[in-house]
């Protein structure tokens, strides 16, 4: 395979074993780490030479596992400080460019944040994100955050005295650096053009940079929400 992989993935619970067994199985090269003896005896007997016993938290561990040629490392241990730590090693001290890491607490995102350990992900939070798409009530729903590359995508109901109902795209004064990818009508989703009319209730879908929420808010949220 030409894009395949090696990923280093540290915590065997049923997040680092599932996800272990999906990338195996779309044929890249897995090493799954687990510190606790009963669980990697456990998962050792389906991955096999796939996992290996140790604390992914110390560097000799990580460097018996080949860091050093990681082209991914994935954190999903139940503790955040370990994920933070493995994380922040393999991006700063092995030069690895791609990390993903979870967040157990949603409270300790902004501690990874000044880190600059990205992107990470938090059960929690997705599922929060869940609830805001099926009762929207004319919020703004995060659906993506790329914090480093200052982009995000949102998704908004759009209100029934919006500016921008009962008008075309085309018309729309959007600031500078937001672009409409999607709406969603009656459960039907489309891209939108120049001469597509919005309708209240409307489900917009768009892409933007983060600073300028508040501006799009006054064009799709409700008159209460408008500065």
């Amino acid at each position: 395979m030409a894009d395949r992989m090696y990923v280093i993935i540290a915590g065997a619970g049923k997040v680092g074993w599932n996800l272990a067994r999906e990338l195996l199985e779309k044929g890249h090269e897995v090493t799954l780490i687990e510190e606790n003896r009963d669980r990697y005896a456990t998962v050792e007997q389906e991955l096999e030479h796939n996992i290996q016993y140790g604390d992914a938290s110390e560097l000799w561990v990580l460097e018996r596992a080949g860091i050093e040629r990681a082209d991914m490392v994935i954190a999903v241990t139940g503790d955040d400080e370990d994920n933070m730590l493995i994380c922040q090693v393999a991006k700063e001290k092995y030069g690895v460019e791609r990390i993903i890491a979870r967040v157990n607490n949603p409270r300790n995102r902004e501690h990874f944040d000044l880190l600059g350990v990205s992107p990470v992900v938090s059960a929690t939070d997705l599922i929060l994100r869940l609830i805001e798409h099926e009762v929207p009530e004319y919020g703004l729903v995060h659906l993506l955050d790329l914090a480093e590359e200052r982009l995000e995508i949102i998704e908004m109901l759009l209100a029934d005295d919006a500016p921008a109902a009962g008008k075309r795209v085309g018309d729309l004064d959007l600031p500078a650096g937001t672009l409409l990818i999607s709406v969603l009508r009656d459960r039907e989703g489309f891209v939108p053009t120049a001469d597509t009319v919005l309708q209240a209730g409307d489900e917009i879908l768009a892409v933007l940079d983060p600073k300028l929420e508040e501006d799009l808010t006054a064009y799709f949220g409700p008159a209460g929400e408008r500065r």
